[in-house]
């Protein structure tokens, strides 16, 4: 007799344990809330709303129209690019990369943090990630066949981890920060840092290092590269993203630079699951490279106005919240207490504000809310007129 096929004894376990994506739980909001008319104000996922430098726009222009760049792409990215990226990196941060080995060039960052537990884990290893943090860290290192083990960010201790509180499980492999951080806005200074490599050096851990928003730091403030710590590059990787300097979401280029043995282990995976990015795009990535300080200044102008506008109406409503030196998001606490999914889900039915609640970023979110600053300054001033509007 035929064995009658069920669908849902075939969908891998590792599928039924996952949480429903946040950030694709917020885009089906959105485009509910679109689709019934409501005056969408968006302050949920970090989604740059600025338009790209049109010196990007224009050579991506140029390089579509040569026809060698529509061709399979060269996996590890093209040498120009990685040359310039290290040229870039040593300019912002003093270190030195080996453009041919150091460098890999992905198809957004978010690529090389997923394929990293792969790369990186066998089954049942543990990953450190932390609490509250980016829900890809925890997703992939699921999906990989790993363990998650993680580590709270508290306010008290300047939302930085604890190293000497956190206790390692015998097969614990790797661990992920993202500095400037998403969702606190927190940044990481180098005495930090260089407790975080001793701390991965001594414990024969692997570092994730997440600087997406590595260049969008606020009043004068500079961020720094993990790279920049004497040994890190024993053991560390750093992945960053055109995305959010460049407002380049939708394009999808990003790199991760570091040990050498840890790209060649990755790059083994990511030729195995991706194919490289659109030689047009990456050439476009040396015109965003190649942009003179101003470009970027004026980026970081624009939400740090921003930035000010949405802290002081919050705090004037009650909410409190330190003024994020870095990215771009405000991680506010709720007045009374609230649940944040609850008051998210009120927001977006009865305002038309969209909100990140923080239980989609960890445990210790429950009763935060990030807010965005992906709308212009008076869209934000509308959405704090609704958001007073509704009671808490």
């Amino acid at each position: 007799m035929q064995r009658k096929l069920r669908i849902e004894e075939i969908i891998s376990s590792k599928i039924k344990s996952l949480e429903p994506y946040l950030f694709h739980q917020i885009a089906q909001a959105k485009k509910e809330a679109l689709s019934s008319g409501i005056d969408l104000i968006d302050l949920g996922a970090g989604n740059p709303d600025l338009i790209p430098d049109q010196k990007i726009i224009q050579s991506l222009r140029q390089e579509t129209l040569n026809p060698e760049n529509h061709r399979h792409p060269i996996y590890e990215g093209i040498p120009e690019l990685k040359e310039r990226i290290a040229k870039w990196f040593f300019h912002r941060f003093q270190v030195k990369l080996d453009p041919e080995n150091e460098i890999l060039i992905l198809g957004g960052s978010k690529e090389g943090l997923s394929l990293s537990p792969i790369a990186f884990l066998t089954p049942d290893d543990f990953a450190l990630v932390p609490d509250p943090a980016y829900p890809i860290y925890e997703r992939s290192v699921l999906l990989a066949g790993g363990k998650v083990d993680r580590f709270p960010l508290l306010e008290e201790n300047n939302w930085l981890p604890d190293l000497k509180r956190i206790k390692l499980k015998p097969k614990t492999r790797m661990i992920f920060l993202n500095y400037p951080n998403n969702p606190t806005g927190a940044l990481a200074p180098q005495n930090f840092l260089r407790k975080l490599v001793d701390f991965a050096l001594d414990k024969g851990i692997i570092i994730c290092h997440d600087m997406a928003y590595s260049e969008i730091t606020f009043d004068g403030v500079k961020s720094h590269s993990l790279l920049e710590i004497p040994n890190a590059r024993k053991i560390a990787l750093e992945f960053f993203s055109f995305s959010k300097t460049y407002s380049l979401a939708g394009w999808r280029l990003g790199f991760v630079a570091g040990n050498k043995d840890l790209i060649k282990a990755l790059t083994q995976v990511k030729v195995t699951f991706s194919s490289g990015v659109f030689h047009a795009i990456q050439k476009a990535g040396i015109a965003a490279l190649s942009l003179s300080g101003k470009s970027l200044n004026n980026l970081v102008k624009t939400y740090q106005v921003r930035r000010d506008v949405l802290f002081d109406g919050l705090k004037q409503l009650g909410w409190d919240a330190e003024l994020p030196k870095g990215s771009f998001f405000v991680w506010a606490k709720i007045p009374g207490g609230a649940d944040s999914t609850a008051l998210s889900l009120k927001l977006i039915q009865r305002t038309g504000v969209l909100t990140t609640p923080g239980t989609g970023l960890g445990k210790q979110g429950r009763n935060y809310i990030r807010f965005s600053l992906t709308s212009p300054v008076e869209r934000i001033e509308e959405a704090l007129k609704r958001i007073n509007e509704v009671r808490l």
